[in-house]
């Protein structure tokens, strides 16, 4: 056996176990932004596969393929939800500005979880901090790993 159809073969077997990308069993709220930032992921997937294609690059294909499906599931079930105006109720979509027992202030908006990014201040409905969160007003305590957090401000955005 040559060393090509080896590699050849390896290469086949590398791609078939690269697996499905998981989906989360929540609801896949969105924000208006969230739901903008997975069309174009999936505009960019749909140009890198006629560019892989083009390339007859399988392995490239396949990635792309993966993810292609995984983006498609993700924009299929995608609910767009946006925080009533004025509401005084922490709700997804909102910004929530906490004061920590130790004076120490973070601003955190409550986004899907595709969109989160903590390092850029958003926060997955789903996380912990979220589900303390949802349903408080300014001046409760939302108590996460054993650390209390005042409620300081609401914002819409």
């Amino acid at each position: 056996m040559s060393r090509a159809f080896t590699r050849e073969e390896d290469s086949e077997n590398a791609i078939a176990g690269i697996g499905e990308r998981p989906i989360s069993p929540h609801r896949n709220l969105v924000t208006q932004r969230g739901l903008a930032l997975i069309d174009a992921e999936l505009a960019v997937l749909r140009d890198d596969l006629a560019r892989a294609e083009k390339r007859a690059d399988r392995e490239r294909i396949a990635l792309i393929s993966r993810d292609l499906r995984y983006w498609t599931a993700r924009r299929e079930s995608a609910e767009l939800s946006v925080p009533e105006p004025g509401s005084d109720l922490v709700r997804f979509g909102m910004g929530v500005t906490l004061e920590g027992d130790d004076g120490r202030k973070v601003h955190w908006k409550i986004v899907g979880e595709d969109e989160a990014d903590p390092a850029k201040g958003t926060i997955s409905h789903v996380s912990p901090m979220a589900l303390a969160l949802f349903g408080k007003k300014v001046g409760e305590i939302a108590v996460v790993n054993g650390k209390e957090w005042e409620i300081v401000k609401l914002s819409d955005n």
